[in-house]
């Protein structure tokens, strides 16, 4: 006589909890995606977008080793979980609002361009990135066959890649003040900075008695975070002979902020002989042009 009773009690327990579940709101469950994202290859191009939750991790898988240093990030809304060589694990804090937008970049390890690889952080109500495979745009080919010439550029190119905005370009120029070392001295440099960008013009001379002298490489080396790996372009190509001198542009992607900047300029080249510039400088952003 007791069984009933004893399969009857389990029973309405289960159709109780049911009634409650079905009384409560389906919770919204996002939807996890993995996808490819491109990168900006200039500073006009808008930022891509990457979906963020507070209950998901987020991965961002680089195509080439990344400057971990150079990450940043508003550390009060964004964790990084963790970087590695080629990768990094992000999570909000909190989801982010509706009109919020965060922004977290970091530089590549090989300075080539695009230098720096960008994102914009938002929170989507139905999907979530659980993981990011980014794609580095290729550039054009700038290395022409020797019967081809590359067209000139043209003052509206600049603006039109947006390597110059209304602020402009703010320069400064200073003047060789050290000895030679490994008989190489420098007599002069101008540096440029402008929309993402700073670039260095500096006259290097291979002293006499000195070898044929082809730089390779350059860093920035700044107080903080990691060396800055830069474009080395020559005006005339090839090495410099002994007791002459050449002019080489070293340029380098660079983050948006309001400081002066300061670098050592170290330039690479034959037989391990370095050339180190300290104390080169890159002004404030210009103000733009007056109202």
């Amino acid at each position: 006589m007791l069984q009933p009773l004893r399969l009857a009690l389990p029973l309405a327990i289960a159709l109780a909890w049911g009634a409650v579940a079905r009384a409560q709101p389906a919770a919204r469950i996002r939807a996890e995606r993995q996808r490819s994202v491109t990168i900006a290859s200039t500073p006009a191009e808008p930022l891509p977008v990457v979906r963020v939750a507070r209950d998901t991790l987020t991965l961002l898988f680089f195509p080439s080793p990344i400057q971990k240093k150079t990450l940043t990030f508003d550390e009060s809304r964004i964790r990084v979980l963790d970087a590695g060589e080629r990768s990094v694990i992000i999570q909000p804090v909190a989801n982010l609002g509706d009109v919020e937008r965060q922004e977290i970049g970091v530089f590549f390890d090989d300075g080539r361009a695009p230098a720096r690889a960008a994102f914009v952080l938002v929170t989507d109500p139905a999907e979530v990135d659980s993981r990011i495979d980014v794609q580095r745009p290729e550039l054009p080919n700038t290395t022409c066959p020797p019967s081809a010439q590359a067209p000139a550029p043209k003052p509206e190119d600049f603006v039109l890649l947006g390597y110059v905005d209304e602020h402009g370009v703010a320069t400064l120029s200073q003047k060789g003040r050290q000895k030679a070392a490994q008989g190489l001295t420098w007599g002069s440099i101008v540096t440029f900075r402008g929309t993402g960008w700073i670039l260095a013009d500096v006259q290097i001379m291979n002293e006499p008695g000195h070898p044929v002298w082809t730089p390779h490489e350059a860093t920035f080396v700044g107080r903080l975070g990691a060396p800055l790996r830069a474009r080395l372009v020559a005006k005339k190509p090839g090495p410099i002979p002994p007791g002459e001198r050449g002019r080489f542009l070293v340029v380098v992607e660079a983050p948006a902020m309001e400081a002066e900047l300061i670098f050592t300029l170290e330039v690479g080249g034959d037989g391990g002989r370095r050339l180190t510039i300290p104390g080169v400088r890159f002004p404030k952003p210009s103000g733009g042009a007056t109202p």
